[in-house]
Parts: structure tokens; sequence; C-alpha cells
């Protein structure tokens, strides 16, 4: 879940270190280093945040035309100075910044003992560069040799950079389960865990694969597997803009991406709804077409977010395709010994495409012979490559952890891949498709409409700021909605809070409610809008704080509930597009008026790369 960069070329590397560094931060900001390459080998690194290390370096000597940086979300050793990366070997005479978790490193470290070697960090990273240096020594290797050979006795997931002082024009990276990128200029070369860092450099990249090493020397790269089989690099252009990674004007990322979502769900629809044609159209779709078609089930792997967009997906697909579904927790599917079959379709829902978890659930499944389908947001992620066939969701860059267009992107792709396997069926009527193609189309403008309630909601926010306690409420489809509300909450505000079915409140969680406790009913017109009724009265005789989102003209609820946030009307199956909209605002501004770091949240890394 780190970041790591780095970089080698005619350019100073120390600024272009730190300002990929600064774009990588999102995926952790416990500590930062940089080690760089003119002669001796420097390695900088201070316990916090990006700045902290800039402000460590300022009056320091950082002249050099090579180096690496590392933004560290803690695993093995708890953030401080000596357990940032990059880590020396114990010569001192290499470095290595790491991304990962290496499972056998205890063992390796004593073996490493024995042979002389001191440590100076609680890491399993230490331990890794002191196995490439123990190699080295005992075969009288080259340092790529090393580093091959070691892979060969490391367990674990890993994306590594590596510099020696003996090879002062060279620089080593290898990747197996943590991303890895390399671009491409003229005559220089910069290497990150995603695209934002070489965005402004160059559009030319090369996706490293599992179990390659890659070797930058004289202005080459070489590739090769851990076999030692030279690769052809494969190169692609991409189509990221600077600006999309920039905040443009709004406070904070978070606030942008959601006022981002009319656009990325147009995005995600574009050259997919063909309204005036009356045709759905999703190219990763078609060659698995029939597979969908006479699926037994569908099984959706996912995580956080992710798995509440799932959570919709089941909904969608039970409903317009009649194809029985069950969503799981990625981090748990492969642990219980699921039972897959080669007529079973497994979906695999992740923003990032490098989700540990989800990556792992994948392999179970294609080990069992079931078809993978991915939804991610990132083009050439491990995730795309891992599965049979997929979809985009065209949200661009998501920078701030707590996710929010990519939610939006997601359940809008799972829509129309619902829609379109639902009609192939037969499950879903030509009328009833050409009806949802109608209000899909129109969704990105009512999204645009729920966030005009921004200052409305931000005055909520303000009331609700010092609660301890929040419970979301929701039936049908916006169940999913209230657990996702829920989790916006407690991940950037730190305030505690549940989303429940609505029914279930009084199976127990109605225990809590008194009138300290804001009560948040996600209460539109739809199927089950008569049992949320009675479920608000419920909340409303025990004296809860209820805070509805309804349709807008509803006349019975606002007569209930001391606060009413009102949405556009929409189908009942598009309704958390909309809906989620105004629970993203509010756990938003309530953390922003709570001092919280609404981008950084304490813990937290936007992309979860161990297990």
């Amino acid at each position: 879940m780190c970041g790591i960069v780095a970089y080698i070329g005619y350019r100073e590397a120390c600024p272009i270190i730190l300002k990929g560094l600064r774009r990588l931060e999102y995926r952790g900001y416990d500590s930062a280093g940089v080690a760089l390459l003119n002669g001796s080998l420097n390695v900088y690194k201070k316990k916090g945040k990006v700045q902290e290390l800039e402000n460590f370096i300022a009056e320091k000597d950082t002249h050099a035309h090579i180096g690496m940086g590392h933004t560290r979300w803690a695993t093995h050793g708890e953030p401080n100075d000596s357990n940032a990366h990059p880590h020396y070997s114990t010569s001192e005479r290499i470095a290595i910044i790491h991304n990962g978790i290496i499972e056998n490193y205890a063992a390796l470290k004593t073996h490493l003992q024995k042979q002389g070697h001191a440590f100076h960090s609680d890491t399993d990273t230490e331990v890794f560069v002191n196995l490439i240096e123990e190699i080295q020594k005992q075969n009288s290797c080259s340092l790529e040799e090393a580093v091959r050979l070691a892979l060969h006795e490391v367990v674990g997931a890993y994306a590594i950079v590596v510099l020696s002082k003996d090879d002062p024009g060279q620089l080593i990276a290898a990747r197996k389960g943590s991303p890895l990128v390399i671009g491409i200029g003229k005559d220089e070369f910069f290497l990150a865990s995603d695209a934002t860092p070489i965005i402004e450099y160059t559009n030319e990249v090369v996706y490293v694969n599992d179990y390659e090493i890659a070797v930058i020397r004289d202005g080459k790269l070489d590739i090769r597997t851990k076999e030692d089989v030279q690769q052809t690099p494969y190169i692609q252009k991409l189509e990221m803009e600077l600006d999309s990674i920039e905040k443009g004007g709004y406070e904070h990322f978070m606030l942008k991406e959601i006022f981002e979502q009319p656009r990325s769900i147009l995005d995600s629809m574009r050259g997919r709804l063909e309204l005036e044609a009356g045709h759905l159209n999703m190219g990763g779709i078609r060659a698995y077409e029939r597979k969908f078609v006479n699926a037994d089930r569908i099984i959706i792997v996912a995580c956080g977010t992710s798995w509440h967009a799932g959570l919709v997906a089941e909904y969608l697909i039970e409903d317009l395709a009649r194809i029985p579904v069950e969503v799981e927790y990625a981090s748990e599917f492969r642990y219980r010994n699921p039972i897959i079959t080669e007529r079973d379709i497994v979906i695999a829902i992740s923003q990032s495409g490098e989700t540990a978890d989800t990556l792992a659930a994948i392999e179970l499944a294609k080990s069992k012979g079931a078809t993978i389908f991915g939804i991610c947001n990132v083009v050439g992620s491990s995730i795309a490559r891992a599965t049979d066939a997929g979809a985009y969701t065209h949200a661009g860059p998501e920078i701030g952890v707590a996710s929010t267009k990519a939610f939006t992107a997601q359940v809008t792709v799972l829509t129309l891949l619902a829609m379109i396997v639902g009609h192939k069926r037969g499950a879903l009527t030509d009328s009833k498709m050409r009806e949802l193609m109608v209000e899909l189309s129109n969704i990105p403008a009512k999204v645009e409409k729920a966030l005009k309630l921004n200052d409305e909601i931000e005055a909520i926010a303000e009331i609700f700021r010092d609660v301890p306690n929040f419970l979301y409420l929701g039936r049908g489809y916006n169940f999913p909605v209230a657990l996702e509300g829920a989790l916006k909450l407690k991940e950037i505000s730190y305030i505690h809070a549940e989303g429940y079915p609505a029914a279930e409140m009084k199976h127990g969680p109605i225990a809590l409610i008194d009138e300290n406790m804001p009560v948040v009913v996600i209460a539109t017109k739809d199927s089950s809008y008569e049992k949320v009724v009675s479920n608000i009265q419920e909340v409303k005789a025990r004296k809860g704080r209820i805070i509805a989102v309804v349709t807008e003209g509803d006349t019975v609820i606002p007569a209930m509930a001391e606060f009413v946030i009102e949405v556009p009307a929409t189908s009942e199956v598009l309704m958390p597009l909309v809906s989620v909209i105004p629970l993203q605002l509010l756990s938003y501004h309530i953390a922003v008026l709570r001092g919280c770091n609404v981008d950084q949240p304490r813990n937290l890394a936007k992309s979860v790369t161990v297990e």
C-alpha cells in the first residue's frame, strides 16, 4: 500500500522524486524517504508526511541524476524514522524501497543475523535488502543476478527498486503482486506505483508484470523474468490528463471528486448507452455473452466501497436479469473453501485494480474454472490483466482515500451489465429496457441537481459535527447506500457509524436510539416506502434525531423528520446513484468541521495492495 517512485536520467532526481511522493501520498503517509546516488549513496528519511521530509533535507546536498523515494503505510514496525524507507544493507552499499509484505522475513532474518548482518529497523524490507547483499557476497555475482536469486527466496508480495553504490548508473526494479509502472522518456526513465507521478513527463509507459525484473542501464530498459528469460516491453500510451490529478480550485480532492460525478457517470456510459439507437453496448462482455446468459450463478468479490457497489449489483442483476447473485468479501472468500464451478461467473470489483485480497480471490476462482469479469478504474492494472474480460469505469483518477466517484461509476457499469444480460435473457422487456435507458441517460443531470444541496447539507453537518455515533437505515436498493454512507463517515470523520437494513433496527440497534442519536434514513419513493415510513415512526417514538433523504415533493416524511434532504426522483433501480450524493457531502462536511484530514484519513491508504 506504500508509494514508490524512482528516476534515472539527465534531470535533477530529487525534485522529481519529491513531487512524485506528494502525488502518491494517498497510498500511505506514515513516513517518507529518498535515496540519492551521486558518488555516495545517501538515504534521508523522516516520520510523517512528505513535507516533513522536504523540511529535513532542505539544507542537504541532494544533487543526483538517479534516485528513488518512498511514502509509507506501516505494516511491519510502527511509523518512525528507523522504519521509514529506503533501507540500507548492512554495508550501506545497497538501498531498497519496497511496497508489499515479505511473509517469510522472520526466518530469513534469523539466517542473515547468523551471517553477521545487523538490523536497525523492525521492517521486513530491511531483511530483503540484506538478503540481496548476502547473495551477492556469497555468489560473487552482479547486483542484477543477486536480486533475481533473492526473488526465489522471498515469499510474499513486492514491488521493489534497488540502487547500489557500486553500480552508479543502474537502477533495478521487480514486482510480484504490487503494482509497478515504468515511464519512458527521452534518455530518462520514471518508475512509480501508478502513473500519477509520471504523466507530467511522459505518456509512454510499461506495466511490469508479476515475476519480472527491470534493469535500466546506459539509457536502455531490459526486462527479464525471474528465470532470466528476456521479455519485450509492451509500451502503452496513457490517456490521463495532468489536471485530473490536481485539485482544480477545490479545498480537497474528495470534494472535487464528489462534484465530478455527473461527468464520471456520463463517461462510464459514453459509447455504451446509445439512446437514439436504443442499444446498449459493452465490448468487454461480448465474447462472454453466452456465458452470462447461461450462468448458474454470479459471484461478486470486492472490498470496502466496491463491496457496497457489489451489493447494489446483487439487487440489479437478480431484479433485471434473474440470475442468482452472491456478494463476497474478497478478504474472506478464499479462506472458507468456496464451492465454485465452471458455470459460475465471478465479477471482481476494484477501483485501483490492485486490491490484493481481490486478486487472491480471482486466482482461486480461476483455478476452479470460473469465468472472471473485472470492473476497475485503472487501465493496465493487475486485475485488468488477470481477468478473462471486463469493463473500465472511466471515473478518472481518484486521489481522495475515501472513494466517491468510483462508487457511482462502478454502480453505473454494473447497471449497464445487468440491463444487457437481462435483455439477452428475456428477463427485461424491450419497453422496460427503453424506459431504463432513458432514465439512466438523465442520471448525470439529476446528480448535478443533488449536488446543489451542498450548502443545505453543510448546515446539517454543523449541527451534528460533535456527536459520537450515527445510525444509517435503508431498504432494498438503498440498504447498500446506508452502508456506504456509514463507511464514509467512519473513514474521514472518525465518528462511529453503522448501516442497517431499516427493518433490522428493531432486532437490536433500536436499543441505541435516544434523543442524542442521529439516524440517517434513505427514504425515497420506492416499493419499500411505506415500510420505511413505519421505521421512521419507530425512531421518532424513541426521540431519535431523524435526517431523512427523500424524493422531491414528498409530503409525508417531512412531517416526521427533523431534517429533510430532497433528491430528484428516478427509477428505483437507479436511485443509489442519486441517494448516495447527500451522504457523501454530509460525511465530507462533518469531517472538515471536525478538523480531520479529509483526503488522508488516519490509518488508511487508497490502494490496499497487502493482504
